[in-house]
């Protein structure tokens, strides 16, 4: 199984390259190919996973500086195999989405490149190659925005760069936290030897609490945590179609990720320290971007403050510190990015004709496919019982409930509020664009073909959403153990080691178990 999850980094990396030296005649096919062996190899790992098992498996161990301890070292577990499916089956979508005019090799080279970041990211044990795969697609980004998005409101290359900076400044932060964090544990990078370390050898509470603060600022600005949230607008506005759906579907959720892998996993007293701080952060982002939401007229602006008013939701499941809400954002990162790539990918189906709300109406009369995907996922979107969504911030709010924390149920609070504020804008701009007498540009349904990528993420959502237990059994095998690490409120005086620890070495026994 384990030349299946390299064929899952590999074939879109290559495929890049591939695209890149070939005629711009088959750059679109060989794309696709590529889009199609990920999430082929994706769904194979995930029908051989093993639910009841610990620990990760289909481990790929490739020795590249091993005097500093860099390894690409590449596994599954219960919370990255559904983000390596979501991956693979947002950017075999994203793929097939109808492409901007111009220079098809270098978008879709870009493309691929994103979808093998998001890919090698997922499923990196070691902090080296996390952070790597993750600056990998800095470049991509920054091309897809800058050659091929659109020049409503900013300019495209005002918001490449705006992305760029927000996001690199995030990045830097993130840098220092884990260079921190493997200088004080011995100059680990593997997160195996990180974590028995750290249970050797615990760090200091003062010292968690610098570097998960670090960690939860930079890979807050990856998820755009208020207020550091203006990025996500300016990128969703400018960015084409496919674009959009691996920004928003996928990439947003590495910060999410990198928080619970390295964050909840590694400084348990930090996280409980800055619990409360985290879950008032969420509930702003919650309710703050959900207002700014209710007075959008554009489409995308609209869908933009939406994905930053649901990002509130996954800080505030990670807040909770607890295996329902944990689980419960992880379940989320998997329902909101299907949903988010659905509504962009139909949102191109008409987007070239003006984006508008109040410019259209009864778009469901004229494109009725449209319009009846538009309205389910729209009903997803306030969260509707019956798809992957509900499912998960039903788990958000237990958890979130469950920790006792006035902040927690303040953001418990804030969190139902906000799917009501969900609600009246999704609903409402359904209403004005899609039903009542058609006006506006003309728009036309997709042809049979083209259906494919639609009705795959709209079945996906139902199927999750029905049996949400195909996923939650595997998130909290995983998850379990790291809720376990993180001690109450109460006990954390008692368990905190006074003093910074200094450079520590695992000792011979733990590191041959390691192997």
């Amino acid at each position: 199984m384990e030349s299946w999850l390299l064929l899952a980094l590999l074939a879109p990396l290559l495929g890049a390259i591939a695209v890149w030296t070939a005629g711009e005649a088959v750059a679109c096919r060989l794309a696709a190919l590529a889009a199609s062996l990920s999430l082929a190899a994706g769904l194979v790992l995930w029908g051989a996973f093993d639910p009841q098992a610990d620990g990760p498996q289909f481990r790929t161990l490739i020795e590249w500086v091993p005097q500093l301890g860099i390894k690409l070292d590449l596994a599954v577990d219960g919370i990255s195999l559904p983000l390596i499916v979501l991956t693979g089956l947002v950017g075999l979508a994203a793929v097939l989405a109808p492409a901007p005019e111009g220079r098809p090799k270098t978008y879709y080279s870009s493309l691929l490149l994103l979808l093998g970041a998001a890919m090698g990211a997922f499923a990196s044990l070691n902090i080296f190659f996390f952070y790597f795969f993750c600056e990998l697609a800095t470049l991509p980004k920054f091309l897809l925005v800058g050659i091929w998005g659109s020049d409503r409101g900013r300019s495209r290359k005002e918001a490449a760069m705006h992305l760029t900076i927000y996001i690199t400044a995030g990045a830097m932060v993130v840098l220092l936290g884990l260079l921190y964090l493997s200088t004080v544990t011995g100059g680990f990078f593997e997160l195996k030897d990180l974590k028995i370390n750290t249970s050797i050898h615990p760090l200091s509470e003062q010292v968690q609490i610098w570097i998960f603060g670090a960690l939860m600022l930079g890979f807050g600005v990856w998820a755009s945590m208020w207020p550091f949230h203006t990025w996500a607008p300016v990128a969703y506005g400018a960015a084409p179609t496919a674009a959009n759906m691996l920004f928003a579907g996928v990439l947003k959720n590495l910060g999410a990720y990198g928080l619970i892998r390295i964050g909840l996993t590694l400084l348990p007293l930090g996280a409980r320290h800055w619990a409360d701080c985290l879950a008032i952060l969420a509930a702003i982002n919650i309710l703050y971007a959900g207002w700014v939401a209710l007075r959008q007229q554009d489409w995308h602006q609209l869908i933009a403050y939406s994905t930053v008013s649901h990002a509130g939701y996954l800080l505030l499941g990670i807040a909770a510190l607890n295996v329902v809400g944990v689980t419960g954002a992880v379940l989320m990162m998997f329902a909101h990015g299907i949903l988010i790539a659905l509504i962009f990918a139909l949102l191109g189906a008409f987007g070239a004709q003006g984006r508008r709300i109040a410019d259209f109406g009864g778009i469901a009369r004229v494109a009725p496919f449209v319009g009846v995907c538009m309205a389910m996922a729209a009903m997803a979107a306030a969260g509707m019982a019956g798809f992957a969504n509900f499912a998960s911030e039903v788990m958000v709010f237990i958890g979130s409930w469950q920790a006792a924390s006035t902040a927690l149920r303040f953001g418990t609070v804030a969190a139902v509020w906000g799917m009501v504020l969900s609600a009246t804008y999704m609903l409402r701009a359904l209403r004005t664009s899609f039903y009542g007498e058609p006006t506006g540009p003309a728009v036309v349904d997709p042809s049979l073909p083209a259906r494919a990528p639609y009705v795959v993420l709209l079945a996906v959502l139902l199927i999750f959403g029905f049996f949400p237990g195909l996923l939650t059994q595997p998130i909290q095998r995983a998850v379990a153990p790291i809720a376990q690490l993180i001690p109450a409120k109460a006990n954390i005086a008692a368990d905190a080691v006074p003093g910074a620890m200094g450079h520590h070495q695992v000792p011979a026994h733990a590191a041959q178990s390691n192997e």
